[in-house]
C-alpha cells in the first residue's frame, strides 16, 4: 500500500472503544477537492483514511482519535458512530457525478487497508457497514456499484452464501433489520431501500418481495451467529 500522510484538524477524543469500520464514497468532482474538504478546518468533517483511485491511501486522522465522518448515524444502537469507528472514504464522484465505476487497483487497496484495520481493532464482519446502512433516508453512499460481495470474499465484511425465497412479513422484516444492526426506528421501505443497496442492488424500491425477505433472513442469520 502506498501511504502519504495529511492531516485534517478536524477529530477529537474517543468516548467509545473501536468496533467498526464504516466506508464511504467522496461524492465529489475530485479527489483533490475531496481531500482538501477533509482537511479545511472550516468543513468540520473528516475521515481516517481516503482511497484514491489509483490505490494511493491519503491518512488524515490517528485511529485513535474520533474523525467526524458518520454524522447522525445509528449501528447496533450505537448512536456516537464517529467515536466506535474508523472511516475510510473512498474517492468516486457519486450519484451527483454518475456514480463512476470503482477501479479494481482501489479496490484492492480499500480490501488490504480494511483487514489491517479490522485486524487491529478486532472488528466483526458485520460491523463492517456503508454510510448507507448506519443514515438510511439520510446517506445512499458507498453505493449501488461499491462491490460488497468481492470485500466480503476477501475478509472484510459479510455477505450471505445461501438464500432463498421467503413469504414477505413486514413485522418479522423489520425484527430482522434490527437485528442486523438498522435503525428499528426508521420507516421500513427506507431501511429496506438501503438494506437493499447493499445486498440486492439491481432493485432499489424498499418493496418487501421474496427475494428481499429471504436476504434479510440469510443477513440476519450470520449477524445473530457471530
Amino acid at each position: 500500500m502506498t501511504l502519504i500522510r495529511r492531516p485534517s484538524p478536524s477529530f477529537d477524543d474517543r468516548s467509545l472503544p473501536v468496533s467498526m469500520l464504516v466506508l464511504h464514497y467522496t461524492g465529489m468532482e475530485t479527489g483533490e477537492a475531496a481531500i482538501a474538504r477533509l482537511a479545511d478546518p472550516a468543513s468540520k468533517v473528516s475521515a481516517h483514511y481516503v482511497v484514491e483511485e489509483d490505490g494511493t491511501i491519503i491518512a488524515m486522522v490517528d485511529e485513535a482519535k474520533r474523525a467526524w465522518h458518520a454524522g447522525l448515524s445509528h449501528w447496533r444502537a450505537i448512536t456516537d458512530v464517529n467515536s466506535a469507528s474508523i472511516g475510510i472514504e473512498i474517492v468516486n464522484g457519486g450519484h451527483d457525478f454518475g456514480l463512476p465505476d470503482f477501479p479494481d487497483v482501489q479496490i484492492a487497496a480499500v480490501i488490504a487497508l480494511s483487514r489491517a484495520i479490522i485486524a487491529r481493532h478486532a472488528i466483526t464482519a458485520q460491523n463492517v457497514v456503508g454510510h448507507s446502512d448506519i443514515a438510511p433516508g439520510r446517506k445512499i453512499d458507498p453505493g449501488e456499484k461499491f462491490p460488497w460481495e468481492r470485500l466480503a470474499r476477501e475478509g472484510v465484511g459479510a455477505w450471505p452464501e445461501v438464500t432463498a425465497a421467503m413469504a414477505p412479513d413486514e413485522a418479522r422484516a423489520a425484527a430482522l433489520l434490527a437485528a442486523i444492526g438498522y435503525n428499528p426506528a426508521l420507516a421500513l421501505p427506507v431501511t429496506l431501500t438501503e438494506f437493499q443497496r447493499r445486498y440486492r442492488p439491481s432493485r432499489l424500491d424498499g418493496v418487501l418481495d421474496e427475494e428481499t425477505m429471504g436476504l434479510a433472513e440469510a443477513v440476519a442469520g450470520k449477524a445473530t451467529a457471530a
